[in-house]
């Protein structure tokens, strides 16, 4: 697998970091998972500034250009075959020796990682449960997607497989907050609701997407709001808008939801045109 490291294309087997680079001595860094349709990561300029404002806020100079990353992502499905591909763009905080003392981090370590896409057939559906593990609170105002990751890893102990499972988290106020790896909404009467970012959850790309197509409510809501509804789905980058049968006995309408099914067409429809 061909992968980029630091300005130069190498082979996943040669990467190599070193252990006093801050993402991996203090957790310091940011990654974004994203595919590609006919070669073109879909929604990159939103990957990219999301990136970008975490990076900010812990003052991480990344030396590439959104458009630069771009061209890599493409020229990564060239060199991997052609095919359409799975990403995640990583930058850490660089090699900045053991202790805090650093203030601005210029030389980063940016890597992307390639590897090819394995989905499963669009509208298959997935089960979830309720998390024992509680959602954490975010180390600053909004909730990054960072190397700080231990709270989803936890979860994930509880899921025999994410396949075809996915658990839900509440936060620390007891409101439905999102999945291990996704976006929550769910449908009642024909509203489509999803939780606030104020539950401490993820902003995803997918998630802000799905809220350009159709009206969205956001908000604080507990367990037995949600299993009032008709309908559920989770959203990722990678999988799209995935239906939800049943969330513990609580049966949902599924891949069979007509929301779902427009809203998902629409998404579709969004990514041809873009």
């Amino acid at each position: 697998m061909w992968c980029f490291h630091n300005g130069m294309y190498v082979k996943a087997e040669d990467l190599r970091i070193s252990p006093f680079d801050h993402g991996y001595l203090y957790g310091l860094g940011v990654f974004e998972t994203l595919r590609t349709y006919d070669g073109k990561p879909f929604l990159w300029h939103e990957h990219f500034t999301r990136m970008q404002e975490a990076l900010s806020v812990y003052h991480i100079q990344l030396p590439y250009t959104e458009q630069e990353l771009h061209d890599v992502i493409m020229e990564l499905n060239v060199r991997n075959g052609g095919d359409d591909g799975y990403f995640r763009v990583n930058v850490s905080a660089g090699e900045a020796g053991i202790g805090l003392a650093k203030t601005t981090y210029d030389e980063p370590t940016v890597i992307i990682f390639r590897k090819p896409l394995e989905l499963p057939p669009c509208g298959t559906e997935k089960n979830a449960v309720w998390l024992d593990t509680v959602r954490n609170s975010p180390e600053q105002h909004t909730r990054f997607k960072s190397h700080h990751y231990a709270n989803n890893i936890v979860a994930r102990f509880e899921i025999p497989s994410l396949a075809s499972l996915e658990g839900f988290f509440l936060n620390d106020q007891g409101y439905v907050a999102e999945g291990i790896t996704s976006n929550i909404f769910w449908v009642t009467d024909g509203i489509i609701y999803t939780p606030a970012l104020s539950t401490g959850i993820l902003p995803g790309i997918t998630r802000a997407h799905v809220m350009t197509l159709a009206p969205v409510i956001e908000g604080t809501f507990t367990k037995e709001d949600m299993l009032r509804a008709d309908e559920c789905f989770i959203t990722t980058s990678i999988q799209e808008l995935i239906p939800i049968r049943a969330v513990g006995d609580k049966q949902f309408a599924g891949s069979d939801g007509s929301v779902y099914q427009a809203l998902h067409a629409r998404y579709i429809e969004t990514i041809k045109e873009s």
